[in-house]
């Protein structure tokens, strides 16, 4: 059995209708946005309208006070097959490849797609329900929490074709399993089973296919409910932790602690305690 997709309890948060809001779905339930990869034919492998369809989406996530986390999970067999350029825009009759170009397409693409991961201000899921190959291993490494299915598996894929990874793959692999299991995993290309990735550190759960949108959704609702500036501050605190030293840290967690004190579930959080209650966070 695979993951149940997106809940569709309540209208997604959709202005114009057309094929991208089939291939990449989008629900809102409980403060908590679903995007849900539904091309299960093609594994959900990612054209190049369906990637800036997800960027758009994490970044509207970032930027609504009624979003307060964010799922991230895929239909059928498959979580992510990677990316399929044959959706991206084709270049003029004629043009000859010139150096630069194959550059500029890694980072106007597959990095901008990890990095809207990377970037959003609020947790990310990956409720990974199949086969995460190529940038759509990298896609779940990026995000804050991975929940797989019993039958996911992650794969480097990259080495079989005679590439080198992309998408942030020697950015994340090392701080999530240190260089040698890194080079391991990318020099080998073999496939990853999710008890054997949550034993290295690169899944933090997995449970049976007919839990996973379940778990997912208990994460989720859970980290909805939490005071969702401080979960910003923090995501971004534990991400650049690793690429400074202790000075810089110490003083990027004082600002931070700075900057969160001024919020109202900050104050509530204090007078939780005071007054010996649960806190009742409101996100702001």
């Amino acid at each position: 059995m695979t993951a149940t997709p997106a809940p569709e309890t309540q209208p997604a948060a959709e202005h114009a209708p057309g094929p991208l809001t089939t291939l990449i779905r989008h629900t809102t339930d409980n403060a908590v946005s679903w995007i849900t990869l539904n091309r299960p034919e093609a594994m959900n492998a990612l054209t190049w309208d369906q990637r800036e369809r997800v960027i758009t989406l994490l970044g509207d996530a970032s930027a609504d006070p009624g979003i307060r986390a964010v799922v991230l999970t895929a239909t059928g067999k498959g979580f992510c097959a990677g990316a399929d350029l044959r959706g991206a825009p084709a270049a003029p009759a004629g043009q000859e490849r010139v150096p630069g170009d194959v550059a500029r397409t890694i980072k106007q693409g597959a990095q901008r797609l990890i990095s809207a991961v990377l970037d959003c201000e609020k947790p990310v899921i990956a409720a990974v329900n199949g086969t995460a190959a190529g940038i759509g291993a990298h896609l779940a490494f990026a995000c804050d929490l991975v929940i797989a299915a019993e039958q996911a598996r992650f794969i480097e894929v990259f080495v079989r074709r005679g590439l080198v990874p992309d998408g942030g793959g020697a950015y994340l692999l090392p701080r999530l399993v240190g260089p040698q299991r890194a080079k391991e995993l990318m020099l080998f290309g073999d496939a990853v089973p999710a008890a054997e990735a949550e034993r290295l550190g690169l899944v933090n759960r997995v449970v049976p296919a007919e839990e996973l949108e379940k778990t997912a959704r208990e994460w989720a609702e859970r980290l909805a409910a939490g005071p969702t500036r401080a979960l910003a501050l923090t995501k971004q605190l534990v991400n650049a932790s690793l690429e400074t030293d202790r000075a810089t840290a110490y003083a990027a967690e004082a600002a931070a602690q700075e900057i969160n004190m001024t919020t109202a579930d900050a104050r509530e959080g204090v007078a939780s305690f005071v007054d010996r209650r649960t806190p009742t966070y409101r996100g702001r």
